[in-house]
């Protein structure tokens, strides 16, 4: 089933429409996934209101992710937070002893998309098969149909934030990663080993992964089902893949994740505290810019998928 919209019917179009904007400068941050909205986003929304000033914040001797930016909320050391998966109930039980309730607001629905290397011959892999690889009970791509390679799976650590966390959730119903894969602290290095790799295999933020010159994505089917692709069709050659011409980078299979089609689709929320003040607003006001048309607009150009 697709995610649900947000029940506020009133989508304002542009940002300079949005009410209720605050005054002040507003530390957030959270998630990396987030990366190319703030990139797309933020200059813009500092143009159109220069009075509501955003300073993106790094957690101190911890990796920058959902998880950090929530426990950084929490601690009263951010406006509001950027998170790539749901809210715990130790995270709303954490507040609560803080006098504080969390809200999540919906902005943008996103993909996990696995990424192999672009000589190996793989048509697609079911989410059960997806499971097993992580849990080292199939450890060779001649078990899948593939040649008699040795698989590496790689991922990044468990803390590192909200993408992890959500595929171990969703893909390996809470079990923990098998010994078998190799931990690399960001996409970009995971990235690179697979493409240096015949038998990498390794999954990320559909933005980060499906427009990349070096690895291709692979189709997945939930259960037996349709097998679904993460690009749009048809899947363009990575030689005709450069790095300057967008047009002929592949593209996020936006109406596949819209409609929830696509097996690994979730959605990115702004995470703010209900506690009457100046952060409430500023997160509030950060949401609606979001879910204002033109915000919309700019999440599409950053790669994701419009939530309205």
């Amino acid at each position: 089933t697709p995610p649900p919209t947000t029940t506020n019917t009133t989508t304002k179009q542009t940002f300079a429409q949005v009410e209720n904007v605050p005054q002040g400068l507003f530390a957030y941050g959270g998630s990396t996934t987030w990366a190319p909205i703030r990139k797309e986003v933020d200059s813009i929304l500092q143009a159109v209101w220069p009075q509501f000033n955003l300073r993106y914040t790094d957690p101190i001797g911890k990796p920058p992710g959902s998880a950090s930016g929530i426990e950084m909320l929490i601690n009263n050391q951010l406006a509001f937070a950027q998170s790539s998966r749901t809210l715990k109930p130790e995270e709303i039980a954490q507040a609560k002893q803080r006098g504080l309730t969390l809200q999540e607001i919906p902005v943008a629905i996103d993909g996990i998309a696995i990424a192999i290397n672009p000589n190996l011959n793989i048509p697609g892999l079911t989410i059960n098969q997806l499971q097993d690889i992580y849990l080292g009970k199939i450890t060779n791509w001649s078990q899948l149909g593939g040649p008699n390679l040795a698989i590496t799976a790689y991922s990044r650590p468990i803390e590192a934030g909200g993408t992890v966390e959500f595929f171990v959730n969703n893909v390996l119903q809470g079990q923990p990663l098998g010994s078998n894969v190799e931990l690399i602290p960001t996409t970009t290095q995971a990235l690179r080993k697979v493409a240096d790799n015949l038998g990498g295999i390794y999954y990320g933020s559909a933005p980060e992964v499906v427009p990349q010159c070096t690895v291709k994505t692979i189709p997945l089917a939930s259960q037996n089902n349709t097998f679904v692709a993460p690009y749009q069709e048809p899947f363009i050659p990575l030689e005709q893949c450069p790095g300057k011409n967008n047009e002929k980078r592949n593209q996020i299979n936006q109406s596949a994740f819209q409609k929830g089609e696509y097996p690994l689709t979730r959605r990115l929320f702004v995470i703010i505290k209900e506690n009457g003040q100046q952060d409430e607003k500023a997160g509030k006001a950060y949401a609606n810019l979001l879910l204002s048309n033109q915000g919309q607009e700019l999440i599409v150009k950053s790669g994701f998928v419009r939530i309205r």
